[in-house]
Formats: structure tokens, sequence, C-alpha cells
């Protein structure tokens, strides 16, 4: 059987790209904080099905809760970086995309007192705009990447990227892996299917159908995610509008249900171990 790789992404519901225009930066630090309670209980998840998996963890997070992070470590999972404070690269020049890495790498590694090498941009924002991106991850020490989305959406993407793991050499001879959100293809187009939004949002046979067809039709790894707050219904409500109070609100309660039946039916790590990658 395939091994699969399992991923979270470290933020709380207040970081999440669609409630910028609702909730201020300079806020964050007056919300309820709900991301130990929720990251604690995917963890605990895990270590009953006995998976490890990949948390990649913004730096504003584990400045203020490095014994969430610590706790990551010792249950044996990977920790990569999200980034320092969910800024999207594609609001970042190279040189605040540099500091941004940088520092959220020096803040995890110096909690977990081992070599991060894994990233994910916050909301996939590596596209074809930006993908000089990559060549800065590779330059600060990054092993791999898992930001590029392969499908066409409003917000992220790039369409024709390959749909599976691959390896770039950027202009200065260094290496990066990079690692895509799996899409399944259906009448030349990629279409997501798990992880996130679409873990919820979607019809769940669609899901099982798309695990088995990537896994056994074309013997590939598949990379599921989920956030920390998509496990909370009961998480503060915010007044925004229905699309996006949609995408964000919707299904809340059938997501770990979901994350359960996948755990049970396919088998899964972290994106290092996928990889085949040293730590």
């Amino acid at each position: 059987m395939i091994l699969n790789a399992m991923s979270v992404d470290v933020e709380d519901y207040f970081h999440v790209s669609a409630f910028e225009s609702v909730i201020s930066r300079l806020a964050w630090d007056e919300l309820e904080p709900r991301v130990q309670t929720n990251t604690r209980r995917l963890s605990r998840l895990f270590e009953s099905r006995k998976v490890k998996a990949t948390f990649f963890v913004l730096g504003w997070v584990a400045k203020r809760w490095p014994d969430l992070i610590r706790e990551i470590r010792d249950a044996g999972h990977e920790v990569a970086s999200h980034g320092y404070d969910h800024k999207r690269a594609t609001t970042l020049t190279p040189e605040e995309f540099r500091q941004d890495v940088r520092s959220s790498k020096a803040i995890l590694e110096d909690i977990t007192g081992e070599p991060v090498i894994g990233y994910r941009a916050p909301s996939y924002s590596i596209v074809r705009e930006n993908l000089w991106a990559l060549d800065v991850l590779s330059e600060e020490g990054f092993t791999y990447d898992s930001s590029i989305f392969p499908i066409r959406h409003d917000r992220y993407g790039i369409p024709d990227s390959p749909r599976f793991p691959w390896h770039r050499r950027g202009a200065a001879g260094l290496s990066l892996h990079e690692f895509p959100i799996s899409t399944v293809r259906i009448l030349g187009m990629n279409l997501p299917f798990v992880g996130g939004g679409y873990l919820r949002q979607l019809p769940f046979p669609y899901i099982r159908w798309g695990m088995r067809r990537v896994n056994q039709m074309e013997k590939s790894p598949v990379v599921v995610y989920i956030h920390p707050w998509e496990i909370d219904p009961d998480q503060p409500r915010q007044a925004v509008r229905l699309s996006t109070a949609l995408r964000h609100y919707r299904n809340l309660h059938k997501a770990e249900d979901r994350l359960v039946w996948l755990l049970d039916n396919f088998r899964f790590s972290t994106l290092r171990d996928v990889l085949g990658l040293e730590g």
C-alpha cells in the first residue's frame, strides 16, 4: 500500500487570509486562542492511529506557545515552516519573503533543536508570478516545499504545474523538492479532492475515489492537509460575506470523522518520510 503524506497547517481561526479584511493583525493577541487545544486534539488523533504527520507551523504561533511545538516534536512528528505571520507570498517582495521564512525557520529550530527542512506558503501563495520564492527557499536551507496547487482557482494555483512530487534545481545550482497539493485529473482538468475545505465540503465518495485513483491507478502518494480550526465547530464566528462564511464554516462538524476514515483506510507519514529525505 502506498505511503501518503499527512499534514497540518498550524494556524488559528483568525489567521486565515479570508478574514484579513475583518480582523486586524494588531488584534490577534486580543482574540481567544484556540490553536493549542485543536492542535493537541489532532496530535492525539494521529497518536491513536500510530500516524506521524508534518506540522507546518506559523512562527507567530511557535513564539507564543513553544511548549506546543516541543510536544509535536516529542510525539515524533515533523515540524516544518508555514512562514511567520500568514502573509501570503504574493504580497511580499523577494527580500520580505526571505526575512519571513528566515525568521520562522530560526524560531522553530531554536525551539525544537532540529533542522527545519520543509515549507508551505500561507494560502498556497507560490504561483507563476513568484516562482523566485523557490530559489529563496533553497538558499535559506529548505530541502522541500509544498506550496504549489496545480489547479485553477481565484486565489492561487498553477494549473499546468506537475501533479506529483518533482525536483527543481535553481539558478544557483541549489536543489529543492516540490510536493504539490494533490489533485485528480478529469477531462483534461486538475481538480482538488482532499484536504482543508475540500475535505469538508466535497462529497465524500468523490474523496474516497480520488484517494484510490491516485494511489492505485497512478501509483503516486497523496498529500492530505487540515487546519486545527477545521475540527472546531464552536470557534467564534466572524461577520463576513456569505461566500467566505460558506468556505470557512460549512461542514466543520464533518472534518474530524472524514479525517479518521482516511487514517483508518490509507497509510500516512510525514512529507519528509514520503519524499525519502533526511532531517
